[in-house]
């Protein structure tokens, strides 16, 4: 039998980069997955094809819409190849699971194919194209998440769908109704309407993406509108069936009217949730909550001492990048290291055009926790970086403490939020203050110089350019 310093289940980005720490740290690691290709979730049926697709079908908008007012004329009509653009995605996803392969034979971390259980609190079993069992000293759980569901859907994966299927559809929809407005539902409705399909949002909330700052929401909504996305709010559905090649989702709007929506396919976006099927938790005497999570401390240690569990299937946001610096963060304590994690300073991104970025408390949360703050918004459309690409969509708004003048929020909606938020969370890092930002020299023209203008704009209302 096989013997091992730390066996990790589960290869999304929590899971190959604790293996990874693992073995950085001097640790005989082995890594366990039951699928065929590493990365999970979010190398494979998430984030990065859904950035593959959106960003193809970004290119193909720009060219049938904003080419020619950049002086680019195109013979003809710009067909689209949908077959060809699945199969980039498809090649994009592939060469990056196996860049997943490399880095773990540059480790010399043992993979393992095949569904991971625990025999013991020290013993797991692997069943793959043989059964086999390893012995871990220590154990990190990170098999994630799967799309969630409402009750009374039955998703047959074919017109009722999840974002899996979604991401490998054999063709465009007339009409796809996007059950959720939240970052799935919002990313993947805005890649197929800009492939030509009609897209109606139902939301349950007042607004979409509802747990980020108001302001980016009304803005989103404003831009996905402009760009024929059709929403409906506080609609709570009820039913969803399928009749051949037609679906009918049932909603009650917040007069509690029943309202019917039909469409050729139904995209579920409703959240997800943790994965711990077949795992035999039980078996090691690990706990799982009333919410299917795996039980965890304050060091994502479970109630067994040497099994530890970490990303989606733990409490907190689900997200990739929080998933990994959990990774490395357990692979230190195992190590005798004492890291930390900031979780008010991990970044939450929606990769729609513009993109939507925020990081630390929104304006909702001062409110309700009575803390004094000063807020200073810059819009896209002044900066002449902007102009000049045209996208001209969005605002920064930097929240600060009122007396110290702290940052204590900033949230973004424009060209680049995405990468631009990274400035915030290095400033707040190192607690900076919104005139740190301002002082700051930001290079000229660029997109980030609304970031040092929303910062003049918090420190006594400053701004240079509006």
């Amino acid at each position: 039998m096989s013997k091992y310093d730390v066996a990790v289940i589960g290869s999304g980005p929590g899971g190959y980069v604790a293996a990874i720490r693992c073995a950085q740290l001097g640790m005989k690691t082995a890594i366990i997955e039951k699928y065929n290709t590493l990365g999970g979730t979010c190398l494979n049926v998430g984030c990065i094809p859904s950035k593959a697709l959106l960003d193809s079908s970004h290119h193909y908008e720009e060219a049938i819409h904003h080419f020619e007012a950049h002086g680019i004329e195109i013979p003809g009509e710009v067909k689209l190849n949908f077959k060809k653009m699945i199969e980039r995605k498809a090649a994009v996803v592939d060469q990056t699971t196996k860049g997943i392969d490399f880095l773990m034979n540059k480790n010399k971390i043992d993979v393992f194919t095949g569904m991971g259980s625990f025999k013991d609190a020290t013993h797991i079993t692997i069943d793959g194209e043989k059964k086999q069992t390893i012995e871990a000293t220590n154990t990190i759980i990170a098999t994630g998440s799967k799309p969630a569901s409402l009750p009374f859907i039955e998703l047959d994966k074919d017109r009722i769908i999840t974002s899996t299927e979604a991401l490998s559809l054999k063709e465009i929809p007339k009409h796809m109704i996007v059950i959720g407005g939240g970052v799935i539902g919002l990313e993947l409705g805005q890649v197929y309407r800009r492939l030509g399909a009609e897209v109606s949002v139902v939301e349950y909330m007042d607004r979409i993406i509802p747990t980020m700052d108001s302001a980016q929401s009304k803005e989103l909504t404003k831009v996905m509108k402009k760009q024929g996305v059709k929403f409906y709010v506080s609609h709570k559905v009820s039913a969803v069936a399928k009749k051949g090649k037609e679906v009918t989702v049932t909603a009650t709007d917040k007069k509690d009217k029943e309202v019917t929506f039909t469409g050729d396919y139904c995209l579920v976006s409703v959240g997800r949730r943790a994965y711990t099927d077949g795992l035999k938790a039980e078996n090691a005497g690990v706990k799982i909550t009333e919410r299917g999570q795996v039980d965890v401390n304050e060091h994502l240690q479970t109630n067994v001492k040497n099994i530890y569990a970490i990303g989606d299937v733990v409490r907190g946001a689900m997200l990739a990048h929080k998933a990994s610096e959990e990774g490395s963060l357990v692979a230190e304590i195992i190590a005798g290291q004492k890291p930390h994690i900031d979780y008010n300073l991990i970044p939450g991104v929606v990769y729609t055009w513009p993109e939507v970025a925020s990081v630390g408390k929104t304006e909702e949360q001062l409110k309700e926790a009575k803390v004094e703050y000063k807020s200073g918004q810059f819009p896209m459309r002044a900066l002449g970086r902007s102009r000049a690409s045209g996208d001209t969509d969005g605002f920064i708004k930097i929240l600060s403490d009122k007396k110290t003048d702290e940052v204590l929020g900033v949230h973004m909606v424009g060209a680049r939020a995405a990468d631009l938020i990274a400035e915030a969370v290095v400033a707040m890092e190192f607690r900076a203050s919104a005139e740190d930002i301002a002082r700051m020299s930001h290079a000229h023209p660029t997109y980030a110089e609304a970031v040092k203008e929303a910062a003049l704009a918090a420190t006594d209302d400053r701004a240079l350019h509006i």
